[in-house]
């Protein structure tokens, strides 16, 4: 039975519409295998993009803007981790610097963050805010809803954890957001590993390079002073901080003073005597490591460099194996600053172990020069006594022998008699020379000014009710003339004393320096200052009567914002500068 064309009109329809279904379900999975395609694009050129530095900053910045552009997110954070699980460094993008300004410090860890940190799986939330765990957001912080966090392995150890914010166009990050995640999490800790072993073969290069620079300088016999220094500076360059101090015991007590220091302040803590009750004289006696966020808040009982300059994150180690510690070396940087990383601490620390080997080879060498030199004077000396002596006496006797027979001619027995004189004279010299050469530089070297200063800062305690600070720097013990040294010391005992009398101080700073041709004396307190309605003041005419006998002057200035400043200098004698 033929169809009707009205039954043809009714049918017709049906399969064009169900080709156009068909059709545009073509069109979309060819649209979503064309964004699949593109987005894997994306993905591999941000890999390649990663791994095209081996800087790790950068590689850090670029880990970052990567994520943030793969998954369409408006905000984006990177947090290192550190020690103790915390995050010790913060890469944001997304915002602009006014917004992190207003926020200030960088989150250390806390609600989402830190619930990444101890279960580091991924975590896609669809609004962080209703989360058991959020702790929300400090004042000044742009609101967020969105959250996709994963965390960075390197080998197997967490590095840090990618954060992801607010997808853009008010949608929820999807399964496809997070796939992606992981997969450029993934290729981050192979780019940070391989940042990483670039930054520490650099690092491992400079550290030999300067270990062999040290040592040639050491060998040749640069002055330990200026060996120091460089020591110091060396370790500030390496470890990229702000402020870097090497303090050497003193010859008596527990006491430390700051040698060398390179840095942020570094005049101010040069020369600083270091209390027992430092972190320095802790690590010194316990041949321990110690590391601090916060060096300034650390308790030390107010003293150490950290009491003088505001310091942040840092760590302390031993110049030194364990068996002998020369000295202590403190790494620091400023409020604010970043901390230092393990691999950081290990390299200095192999580089202070070296510095002290290269010190005790130098120390040993010129310990044998000294031998060899005092070996040949003993030889000289016997030399002259021997020989020299002998034969100044023989001719002086053969000399004595001839004024007798010439006593008929009196001007001729003058002149042989003031030669004999003149022998007589020669052989008194050449025995004082003898003497000098077998005795000079047999002297230990305790009991040096240096310790004395000391001795009368610690009985000050006693009157004054808290313990001075002190600052000593140059070569005290050797260029300054005994002389020189008991005025000085009679100086600051009277100081002291004045201030314990009538200063009402609560902090006095004492800095005794020389610098070969000047020995200068300052005392500093923070007190009520000189009366002047006193006129009567003995013990500033003594102070003052000391400078002039030694040719120097004695000068009295006012504290800011209270109390006295006392400076006394003289000039050195020019044996003394010698």
């Amino acid at each position: 039975m033929a169809e009707s064309p009205a039954g043809r009109r009714r049918g017709g329809p049906a399969p064009q519409t169900r080709l156009d279904e068909l059709l545009e379900g073509l069109q979309e999975q060819v649209a979503q295998v064309r964004a699949t395609r593109d987005r894997v694009h994306t993905l591999l050129d941000a890999v390649l993009a990663i791994g095209s530095d081996l800087d790790l900053d950068v590689v850090l910045r670029r880990i970052t803007e990567s994520a943030v552009t793969l998954v369409d997110a408006q905000y984006g954070a990177l947090g290192v981790l550190g020690e103790e699980g915390r995050i010790r460094q913060f890469i944001t993008v997304g915002m602009d610097e006014d917004t992190i300004n207003a926020i200030g410090h960088y989150p250390e860890g806390h609600g989402i963050l830190g619930l990444l940190i101890r279960e580091p799986e991924p975590l896609r939330l669809p609004d962080l805010g209703q989360h058991p765990e959020s702790v929300g957001f400090p004042e000044g912080h742009p609101p967020m809803t969105t959250f996709l966090g994963a965390p960075v392995r390197v080998r197997d150890q967490v590095f840090g954890n990618l954060y992801l914010t607010d997808k853009r166009g008010d949608a929820e990050f999807d399964d496809e957001d997070e796939a992606v995640l992981r997969t450029l999490a993934a290729a981050a800790g192979v780019a940070i590993d391989n940042a990483r072993l670039y930054d520490e073969t650099r690092r491992r290069e400079r550290w030999l390079a300067a270990s062999s620079e040290l040592t040639r300088s050491l060998l040749s016999g640069t002055d330990t002073d200026q060996v120091l220094h460089q020591i110091a500076a060396t370790i500030r360059r390496l470890a990229d901080a702000a402020l870097v101090t090497l303090a050497v015991p003193l010859t008596d007590g527990d006491e430390l003073v700051i040698e060398a220091a390179d840095g942020e302040g570094a005049e101010r803590v040069r020369g600083l005597v270091l209390p027992a009750t430092t972190l320095a004289a802790k690590v010194y006696h316990s041949n321990e490591r110690i590391t601090s966020s916060s060096l300034s808040d650390e308790p030390q009982e107010g003293g150490g460099s950290a009491a003088q300059i505001p310091l942040g994150a840092g760590f302390l180690l031993p110049l030194g194996g364990h068996e002998h510690a020369r000295g202590v070396v403190q790494v620091a940087n400023l409020p604010g600053g970043e901390e230092f990383s393990d691999a950081t601490m290990v390299m200095i620390s192999g580089f202070a172990d070296q510095a002290a080997l290269a010190l005790e080879i130098a120390e040993h060498r010129r310990e044998a020069d000294q031998l060899m030199v005092l070996t040949d004077r003993d030889r000289i000396a016997r030399d002259l006594h021997d020989l020299a002596i002998q034969r100044l006496f023989a001719s002086g006797l053969t000399l004595n022998s001839v004024v007798g027979r010439v006593a008929d001619r009196p001007e001729v027995a003058e002149r042989v008699q003031r030669v004999v004189d003149d022998l007589d004279d020669t052989i008194k010299t050449v025995r004082t020379t003898i003497y000098a050469l077998r005795e000079r530089d047999r002297s230990d070297g305790r009991g040096g000014l240096r310790a004395k200063l000391l001795a009368e800062t610690d009985q000050a305690t006693n009157t004054l009710g808290f313990s001075p600070a002190l600052r000593m720097t140059g070569l005290l013990d050797t260029d300054v003339p005994d002389g020189h040294a008991e005025h000085l010391l009679a100086v600051l005992r009277e100081t002291l004393s004045n201030t314990a009398r009538h200063a009402h101080a609560t902090a006095v700073e004492v800095t005794a320096e020389t610098d070969g041709t000047r020995l200068g004396l300052r005392v500093a307190d923070n007190g009520r200052g000189i009366d002047p309605a006193v006129t009567r003041r003995s013990g500033l005419d003594n102070l003052r009567q000391r400078a002039t006998d030694l040719g120097g002057s004695l000068t009295l200035t006012p504290n800011q914002p209270t109390g006295t400043i006392v400076e006394w200098t003289v000039p050195l004698p020019v044996q003394a500068q010698a």
